[in-house]
């Protein structure tokens, strides 16, 4: 009611606010209710990050709808980033909303995503894993940053992006904007990997949001243009029958979507190898 997704387009930028609303009120309702439950309060960052998927999967959905009548009416590859433009940067302002908010909450509550820091040090230390857990989870680490350099880790990175892509893909097409998980997901293990940068220290949340944000915009960005490409894919399929020209028109342009996704990760991917790790 508050927030269309045509007012969205309108001003982008207010879904910034929207997304700290959402992510403050689930990381709160989720402390107050569960904290005190011996089982729930062990699984607190995967019920943030529901309890934040719940919160925006209405304006998710209606986006997308509203993506796909779009696509139906223009059409055309060169035209696809611009018609949709609009639209792409309100999401990346909401999961930009849900990292700061998720990264402030981190640190000042010294961490409630453990699932999450299990996710990073799957990522940045999968042979020494226990070790990094406790050295993260009891606040005792330094900072470390990779295993490996070079192209082993940009092969390391891409592979886990693309991984990421397919399920915010399959995500996208049966849930239609279920994909939102995933990305809300993600958003959540930058908080955590903010957490750990900052050393828990609220004076350096600017300077942590920077470091992931610098690869972290283009690679969400691929995310989200992925899950508008499925979403679109499934809203046709259920509107229009499968051998109408509408249909194959929305098919066409989310495949050109998901290509573009794809080139957007591998710049992301070496802007985190190479360009990141010089400027922190």
């Amino acid at each position: 009611m508050l927030f269309s997704p045509r007012k969205a387009e309108r001003a982008p930028w207010e879904l910034f606010f929207v997304g700290l609303f959402y992510a403050s009120l689930s990381i709160l309702l989720v402390n107050w209710i569960f904290s005190q439950d011996p089982v729930l309060s062990k699984y607190s960052g995967i019920l943030i990050v529901t309890f934040s998927v719940m919160f925006t999967m209405p304006f998710m959905y209606y986006s997308i709808r509203l993506e796909e009548e779009r696509e139906v009416k223009s059409g055309g590859f060169f035209r696809i980033m611009k018609d949709h433009g609009r639209m792409l940067t309100a999401f990346m302002w909401l999961f930009l909303g849900f990292v700061v908010a998720f990264s402030f909450w981190s640190i000042v509550m010294q961490s409630p995503f453990k699932a999450q820091i299990e996710t990073y040090c799957v990522i940045n230390r999968p042979s020494n894993f226990d070790g990094c857990v406790n050295d993260y989870i009891t606040q005792q680490a330094v900072k470390k940053t990779g295993y490996a350099s070079g192209s082993a880790r940009f092969f390391e990175i891409f592979s886990n992006n693309v991984y990421v892509l397919i399920f915010t893909l399959v995500f996208s097409l049966i849930f239609g904007a279920g994909a939102i998980f995933i990305l809300a997901w993600n958003a959540s293990v930058i908080a955590a990997a903010v957490g750990i940068f900052t050393k828990y220290d609220i004076n350096a949340l600017p300077v942590g949001v920077a470091r992931f944000m610098i690869h972290g915009i283009p690679e969400i960005a691929a995310y989200f243009v992925v899950a508008m490409a499925g979403g679109m894919i499934g809203i046709a399929a259920i509107r229009y029958n499968f051998k109408t020209e509408r249909f194959w028109k929305v098919l066409q342009d989310s495949i050109s979507l998901i290509i573009i996704a794809i080139v957007i990760l591998v710049v992301a991917g070496l802007i985190e190898v190479y360009i990141t790790p010089s400027l922190f």
